[in-house]
């Protein structure tokens, strides 16, 4: 497939300079077919019977093996979810945090992962976002580590490995900017989010929890698709390995889009992000103040030199979409596999107000 086919497969990149994947992907037209048909023989067939609950299982199945695949991990460590903010409450319910736990995290992280960790009650300790600062907030109190592989802000990438000690605290990974975007290493990592709305380009409300140790996680959240049997006072058996922390229904179509989705990413998809990337902090750092450290991530974050609201509005009107992290004075781009040149350049015209290039067409 080459890099124009590959492109092809997203209808926004017609008309838009779409550098927002971090927040959302661009989906594919296969993704929006396979809802859509899913969506159509509902219409017809209706939502019920046991050959329609067979068909779900089925496919739930089959994307279980796909996430894993995209993490390199076994399918039975997977745990389908409906975003990374579950995962992550999954997990923080599962260790039974109380007050007299600590977790160590940074100051850079998303509230998707911040609020399940206060709202366990354990005490919350935040560190800069560095590996030596929070080894260092390690303390005998410590149940837990949470951090983002790649951080939402700065886009800074974090080495996972070098933060779990032997019998030191699990480590919990928000892969919300990492998988999908990066070849993934799960070395260091007990528990691992995914989001597949964003980098993966699927539909919303999908996503995916990496177990390295099932049997380690008490199943607190208990869903139809989590136990393998049940009683009516509600008493219930899990299901083996990862399957217990399945999170739950995931709609039908949104299933058929997430299927399809995993099925666009072209084999060198991790080698064109990470060079459209390095060609996107080329053309910026010239022109503002670039924060991402070269190399680390597909974000590049920068500090824009006036308001990055108003900028924001004002990229947008000229097709181009990126994204501004509100309270921290940073605005950030976020490069796929299928960014061209041509939206690099849009961008940087665009900031340095430049008139428009002539391939915008609304």
């Amino acid at each position: 497939m080459t890099f124009d086919e590959a492109r092809a497969q997203f209808p926004v990149l017609e008309r838009l300079a779409y550098l927002n994947a971090g927040s959302a992907g661009p989906l594919p037209r296969a993704a929006v077919d396979a809802a859509w048909g899913r969506l159509e023989r509902d219409v017809v067939e209706g939502r019920s019977g046991k050959a329609y609950i067979e068909e779900i299982v089925e496919q739930r199945e089959r994307i279980r093996g796909a996430i894993a695949a995209v993490l390199g991990t076994a399918p039975d460590l997977v745990a389908l979810a409906d975003s990374t903010a579950r995962g992550c409450q999954i997990v923080i319910a599962g260790l039974g945090l109380g007050e007299d736990d600590e977790v160590v995290t940074t100051d850079q992280e998303h509230f998707g992962l911040t609020g399940p960790l206060h709202a366990s009650g354990a005490r919350v300790v935040v560190v800069e976002a560095d590996e030596e600062a929070l080894l260092a907030a390690v303390t005998p109190q410590t149940r837990l580590i949470a951090v983002s592989h790649v951080l939402w802000t700065t886009g800074r990438r974090l080495e996972i490995a070098r933060l779990r000690r032997g019998s030191g605290p699990p480590v919990l990974v928000d892969g919300a900017q990492s998988a999908g975007a990066i070849p993934v290493d799960l070395a260091g990592a007990d528990f691992y989010t995914v989001s597949a709305q964003k980098w993966l380009c699927a539909p919303d409300s999908t996503g995916a929890l990496f177990v390295r140790d099932p049997e380690r996680l008490r199943p607190t959240l208990p869903s139809m698709f989590s136990q393998q049997s049940h009683e009516t006072d509600g008493a219930f058996v899990p299901k083996d390995e990862a399957r217990r922390f399945d999170s739950g229904w995931i709609a039908a179509p949104a299933l058929a889009g997430l299927e399809a989705a995993l099925e666009v990413h072209p084999e060198w998809r991790y080698e064109a992000a990470a060079e459209a990337a390095a060609n996107c902090r080329r053309l910026l750092e010239r022109l503002v103040d670039v924060v991402t450290p070269a190399g680390h991530s597909t974000l590049v974050s920068f500090r824009p030199r006036g308001d990055p609201t108003e900028l924001v509005a004002t990229l947008a009107e000229r097709g181009v979409v990126v994204r501004e992290l509100p309270g921290r004075n940073l605005v950030r781009a976020s490069c796929g596999w299928w960014t061209s040149e041509d939206d690099l350049r849009r961008l940087a015209a665009g900031l340095a107000g430049q008139p428009e290039l002539g391939c915008y067409r609304p």
